[in-house]
This record gives C-alpha cells, structure tokens and sequence, in this order.
C-alpha cells in the first residue's frame, strides 16, 4: 500500500458539474465476489477505510486522459475520475480494466454502450455495424462535413465513433489547413462552415480530440476558426488579443518548461471556454463536462509544480518584501500570488491545509501588510483576495499571527488595525474593497469559528486584543461624525461606510459579550449612534435603530439602566413622530422595537416609556402596541401597590432581624463570572443605585449567634398582639411578598426574609421584578417604583 504508483486521488462530478475530491489513497484491481467480478477498490491512505469499490462492468465506457487520468460513468448521472501520482500505476490499472473489457490497451477511450428504446436500438443498428464515414476534407465538401458532424451529436454511439474517425485520419489538422486556405482567399461560406464544424467537435466532449485542439501548434487556430460566427456581421479578434494583448509577465523567470507550457494551455482553454464559445444552452450544458474537467486537472498540477519548486516561492516572497522592488514589479507579484491561490481552490482539503501551511510559513502575512497599504488599485484588490482566501479556509492562522504582534509592533502596523484602516479609507464609490474587508473582519470576530483547549483560549485572547488594540480604530469615524445633535457628513460615501461600521458592531452585540458591553457604556457608543437617527438617509437610520434592537434583544439589564438613565428612547420616538405615520420600513421597524418590549415583558423599560413618553404616543390608534404597553404598566403598578400592602404584615420580621443579615444573606438575581466581574469593577460611574449597606467587621462575629435567636424572636413577635407590628416599615432589598392567600408562618417568614428561593412562583417574581431589580437595585429603585405614576 506504500507504491507510489498506485496512489490516486478519487474525484466524483457533483450536480453543479464541477469535481468534488473523495480522498487520497491507494487502488488496486481484484475480484470481489460480492460483486461477482474484477473491481477496483481505493483504499484511503490515512485509516485504510474503502472509498471506492467499483466493478469493472465490460460495457462501461471508461477514458484515459493525460497519462495519468481515468475516467468513466457509474450509472446515469455519476461520473467518477481516478488521478494518479505517477503515469506508470495508471498505465498498470488501465491494462487490467482493458483486459476485463477485452480491449487493446493502446486506445485511450472503450466503447460506451448505452440503454435505448428499441426505436433507436433500430434506427442505429447500420451504425453500429459501420464506422463512420468522414468526406473528403476539401474545401468543397465543407457543407457536407458540417451536417455529418452535426448528425453524429444526437446519439452517444455515433458520437464516439465520429471521434474515433477524427483521431485515426488526423481530421483536425487537415480541417485546420482549409482553414488557412479559407482565410488567405477571404472564403466566408467556408470559414462559417468551420465554425459551425469545430463547435459541434467541442460538443463532442471527448478528451482525445482536447489535446490534439489544445496543443501548442494548433491551439490559435481552433480559436480562429471560432471567430467567423454566422451571427455576426463582422468576425472577433480573439487570437489578436491572445498573442498582443494578453501578455503573460512572469513576475519571477519560471525555469520549469513543463510548467510554463501548462500554465499558457490552460489561460487559453479558459479563454475559449468563457469568452470564445458560445454560452451553451441548458441542453448543452453538459455536454462540455470535458472541457471543465480538463482545466480543473491543469490547476491542480499547476498548483503542485509551484509548490514543489522552493526556490520560486523564496524568490518570490523576498521580492515582495524588498523595500527596493518596485510598484509595478509588486503589482505582478502579488497578481500572481493571487492566481495561485485561485488555483489552489481546487485542491482537497488537506492539501489546501498544507499549501496555505507553507505560505504562511514564506510570511505571506507580513507581506500584506505592506501591499494592502499600497495606493495601487490593483495591488491592493489582489491584496484582499489573498486575505480572504486564507481567511476563509482557516481564520486561526491570521488570528495566531494578530496575537504575536501584541507586544512587538505598533497599533497602526497591526494587521488588524491595517485591515480596519483600509476598509474606512476606500474610495471606491462602490465600497466593493470596504464590504470584502468587512466580510474579512465578520469572520475572523465570530466566535464559533475560534478554537479553544485546556492551555490555549483563542476566543478570549483574540477579543480581548481587539477590544484594547483595534475597536477604537474601528469607531473613530462613527464618533467624529456624531459629535453634534446631527450627522457632520452626510455624503453617499460617508454614510455607506458607517452603515458598514454600524453592521459590524451589531455583529459585535450579538456575538460577543462584556467586551462590547464595556465599551458601549463606557464610550456612551449608543448616544453617539443614535445621533445617526436624524440622518437624511433611511438605511442608515435603519442600521442605527437595529443596532439599538440587537441591545434591547439581550434583555440585560446593564443595558437597560444604562438607556433609561440616558434617556435613549428620545431618538427614537423622535423619529417616529417625524415620520408621521407613513407605512414604510422606519415605522415597522420603530413598532417591532416597542412590540418586543411588550411581549417579553421587560419592565424597566416598559415602565421607562410609558412615564415619560405615554402622554405623546397614547394619541397613536392605528396600532395597538401603546395601549398594550400602557396596559402591560398598569398591571406592573397595581402588582407593586399589592407588594406594598402584603410588606406591611410581615414588617415585625423585617424589624427584627439584623441588618448585617438582611445585607449578607441577600441573593443577588444574577453573579457575573470571573471575566465580567474583572470588566465591569471600575465602572462604578455608570451604576446609579445606592450601595448595599456594608457589615460592621465586629458584626461578623455574632453571625452565628444572631441566626440562632431569630427564630425564636421572631415566632413572639408574630404571637402577639397587632399592635407590635406598628414598627418602623422597613424593606428588605431582596425580599418577594408571599401569597396574599398563603398563612404566614415564622419559618417561612424567615425563608422569604433572608433567602430568595428558585422556586418561587411567577406572580411573585412579577411582583418582584420592578426596574432594576434583575440586576440588584438598591433600595433607591424601590422607592422609585412607589412613587405615583402618570395615569
């Protein structure tokens, strides 16, 4: 299984007719009694698992092609190919598919055999008797050529057997040599004869004839004879802008001859397949598979001549970073970089994985750096397509390299900061650079696609890098824009960046946690958004308002306090008035934003926007989501007044029990973890509550003694009369009002006082939830809540 000259890799033609690689490992040819005959098995080189277990059937039509390609059908629609490393072990396996078949090893293609009706079965018995009959190639029988090629294409059979008689009588050049005849007398009735005659030869799809069209002395010529399109008044220039105006610069000398010929074959065959022929119809859509297949193979064998040549790739990479190089030997150099990651696409993954292994190794990184920041358009569109090519396959290979630079490199050399920096200062009218640099930065932020392990956490490491290195890089423009009540700018560029801006840290709020929270309380970001609500430009408006949606969406309630007590909704109602009641995108965003609000109940904002804006939208009727909000705060008052009434009965409790453990013995709703706790313990300006009342540091010695003697003090207090109860009210910051229907007992008395249970029921946590209170407010926010409300 070591014999390099069996081992293959398995490709298999998917439905969008392109080939998706099976795997890599080793064939051999055996008989299988399963399947009651020879098969050909590939066993896959890594675990030895059977990737294919085919049967040699004799009436499949299996092709040679290359030296090093076999290729055939399995069924109707599932074409599989064999690529193999070295021409010997295909020579080896297309012997024994020869000799199942009965077939001389010689041919490169054996007869296909297909089911048909017996109609046709009839139609084409003579034929399948007789070969085709090919006129003589005289410029006089060029119309009889056509219609016979023609003919040949509507059955399998005669379309191989026209093929055959192509190959063995050499057709193709002599067609060419008519073709020059044609020329040199300005024949034009021969000329569109032997455009209509070489399309139907593409059609064909045969492998064999490929090679003779494609080579070296007679690939112009085919493309000649493609020009004279009957359709056309006048013929194209195809081979003109071949040979004169496509010129191919070798940004390093490519020594490899073999090499240099299959990178010219292949620009070419390309060229004919997308520009020269004619976009095939949807019934002569597959009919060019062939084609597709045959430069898909190039690129892979480009790709793998360059990777094993160390010395060009060194060369080139040393080249690129020369502060000597010029800018448009730089240019070339990244181009070609370009190409060659194109090509590398079509390689299998773990091949891909190592290619890109070996260019981030040749500091293809660093190299960035330095052509993204260059002026040249060219040179920096090539740049990113580099960029997005690594980053799309692995993401981690840039964020490793990102996190190097923590502590070596200046902020505005970063290749972060440098991405970010030329995604704000692209000046294509378009953006089309600034939405690929975007889509870079998507990826490399998305948390599901980082890595993490017991010694390594890539998330949290490469978040908090680009929270303290890179973010306000990114903000900077969205900040100086909204330094008044009013956009500064409000040109089509400007507003069409910061609406990219604007998507990116949505992405950000969604995504990320108490790093973006940190940075939006701390920079008062929101504020400055919002700014962006009185703009001219409705998207931008709209990003501004989803931005706001994707906060109020995490229901957290440092968010919440942090927009009521900047009074955040402002905006927003602003905008909603001024856009009058018009049915458009604006009013249902604006009303989706309050709906969600009311349907999943939050109350300090709920209770926020009816206060102060009640009396302004309670004139809106043509929805009901005010009144549903109005409704919804009313029902959140009349259970406080409840709370209010129910506290008074168990005030004894209250009274008596010390403060130390009402303070040390208070359930808060939510702890942060480790990592939010070390973001958010300086941020004591953005809270506005009262602190708990701290513990005396001798109290804590008669803890233990005080929680023996509370049961007892309190099951006197509640014994006697009701006149001990006229104490001074006090309430306990955590504490829930038990049920007005429930008996109080001093137990559970006590277990409502100290301790807020998990099990407690939904009308209590209603009744306890008032603003703040999901987040440990203070006493301060309680006392808010009774204050009297605007009807």
């Amino acid at each position: 299984m070591t014999d390099t000259r069996r081992r293959v890799k398995l490709y298999a033609l998917n439905a969008d007719r392109q080939w998706d690689d099976r795997g890599t490992g080793h064939v051999s040819s055996c008989y299988v009694e399963r399947l009651k005959g020879t098969s050909l098995l590939v066993r896959a080189e890594s675990d030895g698992t059977l990737l294919l277990e085919s049967k040699i059937q004799p009436d499949t039509a299996y092709q040679k092609q290359q030296d090093t390609l076999i290729v055939w059908s399995e069924g109707d629609n599932f074409d599989l190919a064999l690529s193999f490393q070295e021409k010997a072990g295909c020579d080896e396996i297309w012997e024994k598919i020869c000799q199942v078949q009965g077939k001389d090893p010689s041919v490169e293609i054996t007869q296909d055999i297909v089911e048909e009706s017996e109609d046709e079965r009839f139609d084409e018995m003579s034929d399948s008797v007789q070969p085709v009959e090919l006129p003589a190639c005289e410029m006089g029988r060029l119309e009889d050529i056509s219609e016979l090629v023609n003919s040949c294409l509507v059955s399998p059979n005669r379309k191989d057997k026209l093929a055959a008689a192509l190959e063995s009588q050499h057709y193709i050049k002599k067609l060419l040599n008519l073709f020059h005849m044609c020329e040199d007398i300005e024949n034009v009735e021969g000329l569109h004869h032997l455009y209509e005659i070489f399309k139907s030869i593409f059609l064909l799809n045969k492998n064999t004839l490929f090679d003779t069209m494609f080579a070296d002395d007679t690939i112009f010529d085919v493309v000649g004879c493609l020009e004279y399109d009957p359709s056309l008044p006048q013929p194209k220039k195809h081979r003109e802008y071949l040979r004169e105006l496509a010129k191919f610069r070798e940004a390093i000398p490519i020594k490899n001859k073999d090499l240099l010929a299959k990178i010219h074959q292949t620009y070419r065959v390309q060229y004919i397949q997308e520009i020269v022929l004619p976009t095939p119809t949807v019934f002569e859509d597959n009919l060019l598979s062939t084609l597709s297949s045959f430069i898909f193979f190039n690129k892979v064998e480009i790709v793998k001549l360059i990777e094993e040549d160390d010395k060009f790739l060194t060369d080139l990479f040393k080249m690129l970073m020369d502060d000597k190089t010029g800018d448009t030997k730089r240019r070339d150099l990244v181009l070609f970089l370009k190409e060659f990651c194109n090509f590398s696409q079509n390689l299998q993954p773990q091949d891909k994985d190592a290619f890109y292994k070996t260019l981030v190794s040749l500091r293809i990184l660093p190299a960035l750096e330095i052509t993204l920041s260059i002026d040249d358009q060219k040179t920096k569109t090539a740049s990113i397509d580099i960029l997005t090519y690594i980053v799309e396959f692995s993401p981690s290979v840039v964020r490793d390299y990102t996190l190097q630079q923590a502590n070596n490199t200046e902020e505005e050399q970063m290749l972060l900061n440098i991405v970010i920096e030329q995604m704000l200062r692209d000046q294509d009218p378009e953006l089309g650079g600034a939405v690929q640099l975007m889509g870079v930065l998507r990826i490399l932020l998305d948390p599901e696609s980082m890595l993490a392990s017991v010694n390594k956490s890539e998330k949290a490491d490469f978040l908090n890098f680009f929270y303290k290195h890179s973010i306000q890089t990114l903000i900077a423009p969205l900040l100086d824009n909204t330094s008044g009540e009013k956009p500064l700018k409000e040109d089509y560029h400007t507003v069409q960046l910061l609406g990219l801006v604007l998507e990116l840290l949505s992405f950000c709020v969604e995504h990320h946690t108490y790093h973006i929270k940190t940075c939006i309380l701390n920079k008062d970001l929101l504020r400055r958004i919002l700014v962006l609500m009185r703009s001219t430009h409705t998207f931008l408006v709209l990003g501004a308002l989803r931005f706001m949606r994707k906060i109020i969406a995490l229901k957290d309630e440092y968010y919440n306090r942090y927009i009521i007590k900047g009074n955040l909704f402002a905006p927003v109602i602003d905008a909603f008035l001024r856009n009058n009641g018009r049915y458009n995108l604006l009013d249902s965003a604006i009303l989706e934003l309050f709906e969600f609000i009311k349907l999943e109940d939050i109350k300090s904002l709920c209770s926020h926007v009816v206060e102060n804006y009640g009396k302004i939208l309670e004139d809106v009727e043509y929805v009901q989501t005010f009144k549903a909000l109005k409704t919804r705060y009313d029902q959140h008052q009349d259970k406080l007044k409840e709370r209010d009434r129910v506290s008074g009965s168990v005030a004894v409790a209250e009274a008596v029990v010390p403060s130390l453990l009402r303070t040390r013995y208070r359930r808060e709703a939510r702890q942060p973890d480790e990592e939010e706790e070390m973001w958010f313990n300086d941020d004591d300006e953005l809270e506005d509550d009262a602190p708990l009342d701290s513990a005396q540091p001798h109290a804590h010695t008669h803890a233990h003694h005080a929680l023996d003697a509370i049961g007892k003090i309190v099951e006197k207090k509640v014994c006697s009369s009701a006149d001990a109860v006229n104490g001074p009210r006090v309430l306990l910051g955590a504490a829930k009002p038990p049920h007005t229907d429930a008996q109080v007992s001093a137990p559970s008395l006590l277990n409502k006082g100290l301790v807020d249970y998990d099990g407690d029921s939904d009308e209590e946590e209603d009744g306890g939830a008032s603003s703040g209170s999901s987040s440990g407010a203070s006493s301060t926010d309680e006392r808010d809540a009774k204050r009297p409300r605007l009807a």
